[in-house]
């Protein structure tokens, strides 16, 4: 084994993180705030130990046995966890083997998870919040960003959400049935952030995180299994994996963004086009108005099937974009709209659109406004303009790679003016 640093183990948790935590509350009887709790236990413990004697072969399983021991060590100290220690001593054996993973009771136990924490007790705020927290491994701060709102609130979200579960007595598991879609939506909504936050880091010192891209492409697959009559579900399964398809292309040598239009499209993974599409036609057989997701899966597949840039077809991306915005018009989807509008119709008819939005108060902060606006700019020849919006975009980015592409989009506006 070799000693870890705390970068290393930082990152094996995002690996690891919900499985722990997921298996732990199955444990526990589901509930969260304790098996929150010994999984963050079973990573100060490994904090303390893996820079000393090394990383062990599996540390999935050292830090779900971490976490159980710490569990009964917690349940022999309280009498009030009596009847859960008597639960969980039997699946102890005192020769205390290595923890064995099996990948489909830990499948299971983190879907059983993700639809605890979206059960219809909490506000869709708190259910979002809570799932990316103990699925996603999300940070309050990066939830916070990926919400729009200030930290403390995200904080207290969560706070609140877990406490509710565990008053409500909120069951430990997939449902089934009516109840099944009934909690389906939420479920994908937060697979769906879980994803963009891996697909465009909203802090930290890279571009991406291909871990939480994966997690949800894995969550996703898993869906697509339970509810294979669901649209929605194929829709974002074809969604995340046209888009998880570029990722190669997406960072330079050394880590630098690679905007859509520059990249090396040699470099998309087919078998994850394909995968994509294959997700995209099975939501269509299903007969069903196409939902937000398929029409976002859509536009995603008018990129995959362009053989270059200048071959993609923005019209059918604006027509999509217009349909989007009849079931989901929200800020951020009126803003990719209008980025649509302005490949498709001209860079007035785009700006045009960016301004309308200028007084949205959910945007004040969102960097990518500005940064649209810059772009459009740009193509108008309004060069100092543009130099003023993308430096103000820098200005509100949290994420290091993105702030850096932005500065040098206003040096190169500044030298063009």
């Amino acid at each position: 084994m070799t000693p870890a640093g705390r970068a290393d183990i930082e990152a094996i948790w995002r690996d690891e993180a919900a499985r722990v935590t997921a298996t732990v509350a199955r444990w526990v009887g589901g509930d969260l705030v304790l098996a929150e709790d010994l999984a963050q236990d079973a990573v100060v413990a490994a904090l303390e130990q893996w820079p000393r004697d090394g990383v062990p072969p599996n540390p999935g399983a050292w830090l779900t046995a971490t976490a159980r021991h710490r569990a009964i060590d917690l349940m022999r100290r309280h009498r009030t966890y009596q009847d859960k220690l008597a639960v969980l001593a039997r699946e102890l054996d005192t020769s205390e083997p290595p923890i064995e993973i099996d990948d489909a009771t830990v499948d299971d136990d983190v879907l059983a998870l993700v639809f605890a924490c979206c059960h219809p007790v909490l506000a869709p705020e708190a259910r979002v919040a809570l799932t990316l927290r103990l699925v996603g491994g999300l940070t309050t701060t990066e939830i916070a960003r990926a919400f729009l709102v200030p930290g403390p609130t995200v904080g207290q979200r969560i706070s609140r959400a877990k406490r509710t579960l565990a008053q409500a007595g909120v069951a430990f598991a997939v449902p089934a049935g009516d109840e099944l879609e009934q909690r389906l939506e939420s479920v994908l909504e937060v697979v769906y952030l879980v994803f963009n936050e891996g697909y465009a880091a909203t802090t930290g010192e890279e571009w991406m995180r291909t871990d939480l891209q994966g997690e949800a492409l894995r969550l996703g697959r898993l869906l697509a299994g339970v509810a294979p009559d669901q649209p929605e579900v194929h829709g974002l399964l074809a969604l995340m994996a046209l888009q998880a398809s570029r990722q190669a292309a997406r960072v330079g040598p050394d880590g630098e963004p690679v905007l859509l239009d520059d990249q090396d499209r040699s470099r998309w993974d087919r078998g994850l086009i394909d995968e994509g599409l294959a997700a995209l036609d099975r939501a269509a057989a299903l007969g069903r108005p196409a939902g937000p997701y398929r029409l976002q899966a859509e536009i995603a597949a008018c990129h995959a099937r362009a053989r270059s840039a200048a071959e993609t077809d923005w019209v059918a991306i604006a027509a999509r974009y217009e349909a989007l915005v009849q079931i989901a018009d929200t800020p951020v989807v009126e803003l990719n709209r209008a980025v649509a509008l302005g490949r498709a119709l001209g860079p007035e008819v785009g700006l045009a659109a960016v301004d309308a939005l200028a007084d949205e108060p959910t945007l004040a902060g969102y960097h990518l406004l500005p940064a649209v606006r810059g772009d459009l700019l740009a193509r108008l020849g309004r060069a100092a303009e543009a130099r003023a919006e993308f430096a103000r975009a820098a200005q509100l980015a949290g994420n290091a790679r993105e702030r850096a592409l932005l500065l040098a989009r206003a040096r190169t506006a500044a030298a063009s003016d």
